[in-house]
């Protein structure tokens, strides 16, 4: 039934139509000719402890970040926004446990890789209440692309849908773009709200199950981060 009811809502959509992510074809992204704030919003949810041969899922998070920021072109400001990193004394409080831990900035991938390392996986997934987070304040009055790049090892799990939010983002701030990055996740559910949060933002869905398959992804975000086409430079006084 729940399936059946987001086909429903998609489907009544049509200024919405979107291709489902092929890894052979990525969708068009919007807004690539304008300058870019880029903020990353990473999982620190308890399952985020868990093991894949050998090394927790936020350590493979960790040494991927690290190994990949520094490519980021300069020009680019970056963020860091994370997730799940505390308990909370009830479901509510834990719902809420989402913090923009490192500003977007010019510079600041040295700084980011440094915090990833403070952060232990510890409480719930509030991905819904992360992106109203991030879209409420994070980029400031920037008036450019805002891409976000999620990276979460499960789906929602504080009542809420991050598929209906991002169609109602879509529709009144077309200025968004989520890329989703689905770590090691098996439930079909929690794929398909992912999935749609991606693609009704004219985002990219990936899928990751090992930490090749995700150094493999992040190489990809950054790559074409070097080939956006006249990027509009700041003026830093220099």
């Amino acid at each position: 039934m729940k399936k059946f009811l987001l086909l429903i809502i998609l489907a009544a959509l049509p200024c919405l139509a979107y291709e489902v992510f092929q890894p052979e074809k990525l969708p068009e992204q919007k807004f690539r000719t304008q300058d870019e704030h880029l903020l990353f919003v990473i999982d620190f949810s308890q399952s985020m402890e868990e093991t894949l041969n050998g090394e927790s899922k936020a350590e493979m998070v960790q040494s991927v970040m690290e190994k990949y920021l520094p490519e980021i072109p300069a020009d680019i400001p970056v963020g860091l926004r994370v997730y799940g990193h505390r308990c909370g004394f009830t479901a509510y409080h834990a719902c809420k446990a989402s913090e923009l831990a490192v500003p977007i900035s010019y510079n600041s991938v040295s700084t980011i890789s440094q915090k990833l390392s403070d952060f232990k996986p510890r409480g719930m997934t509030p991905i819904t209440y992360s992106l109203k987070q991030a879209v409420a304040g994070d980029f400031g009055e920037f008036n450019g692309t805002k891409h976000i790049v999620l990276l979460t090892d499960g789906g929602e799990n504080c009542d809420e849908s991050p598929c209906k939010y991002a169609i109602e983002l879509s529709r009144l701030r077309p200025d968004f773009l989520i890329d989703v990055i689905a770590f090691n996740i098996g439930d079909k559910d929690d794929l398909e709200q992912l999935e749609c949060a991606a693609v009704v933002t004219k985002g990219c869905f990936y899928q990751a199950d090992t930490k090749a398959e995700l150094m493999n992804i992040l190489g990809n975000i950054v790559e074409k981060q070097k080939h956006v086409e006249a990027r509009i430079l700041p003026d830093r006084g220099e």
